[in-house]
């Protein structure tokens, strides 16, 4: 069973089949919200809300140790995580899919380890490759099947949030190497990690960073939502075709 974890622009998985919600209780406090567990063209899935289904928690307050626990409580077979991003390198446009391959963490004060200390030992996990390859690799399959362009390999710079890079910071994230900025791609991956659970990140490019192609003079709000409508319809589409046994799905098109 996939787990898939939404982020903005994508509260709800309107292509899963809601067999029933559990509110799970975990060592580390509850979740974003309930774990909706169903169908997605015959085959088992779970899906959960990163900010919660009104949308109400910023990046920096997710309980990200809770939302993995219950993931891995329930045996998830891995979990694709759904974010938008904004674009840094110049060939990334607002609409495209990102399949990014390696992560620098600028976030700060955030649980960030499931060995914290309290009667646990300390763990030291191999990080080299923050996103399983495997899992990567059947994303691409999913959109090739699908004739769905997916920009393979992208450095994916966490930051804090909730409020927006400055112009100068983003030109730092570059010099760092980073091609894509967003807020909750961290500590999520590396929990993952020390849970065993396969992890990879869908992308959505929402807008350029700051200072940036269209963003260059501060960022317009009011264009990002045909933007990650648009483009969340070509995530479902992977995700279903991800999960789903193509003799019982009847395709679901680009609707949202």
């Amino acid at each position: 069973m996939l787990a898939i974890i939404g982020g903005s622009g994508l509260t709800t998985l309107s292509n899963l089949d809601v067999s029933h919600r559990e509110v799970v209780r975990t060592p580390y406090g509850e979740a974003s919200g309930a774990l909706v567990f169903g169908q997605i063209c015959g085959q088992p899935a779970v899906f959960l809300p990163r900010h919660g289904y009104g949308h109400t928690i910023p990046p920096h307050m997710v309980n990200y140790r809770a939302n993995m626990w219950a993931l891995h409580h329930h045996k998830v077979s891995g979990v694709i995580s759904v974010a938008s991003v904004g674009s840094i390198r110049p060939d990334l446009q607002p609409g495209d899919i990102v399949l990014p391959h390696q992560i620098i963490d600028y976030t700060w004060g955030r649980k960030s380890t499931m060995f914290d200390g309290n009667g646990t030992p300390v763990t030291h996990v191999d990080f080299t490759e923050p996103y399983d390859g495997e899992l990567r690799r059947r994303i691409l399959a999913a959109g090739r099947q699908l004739s769905i362009d997916i920009k393979v390999d992208a450095v994916y710079a966490a930051t804090q949030g909730p409020r927006l890079e400055t112009a100068a910071e983003v030109n730092r994230l570059e010099r760092d190497g980073a091609d894509v900025v967003g807020m909750t791609g961290m500590p999520e991956a590396i929990l993952a990690r020390e849970l065993g659970l396969p992890y990879a990140a869908i992308n959505v490019v929402a807008n350029h960073a700051a200072g940036r192609g269209s963003s260059v003079n501060g960022i317009h709000f009011e264009s990002l939502e045909p933007v990650l409508h648009g483009a969340m319809g070509r995530v479902k589409a992977i995700v279903e075709k991800l999960v789903g046994s193509a003799d019982s799905c009847q395709p679901m098109g680009m609707s949202v």
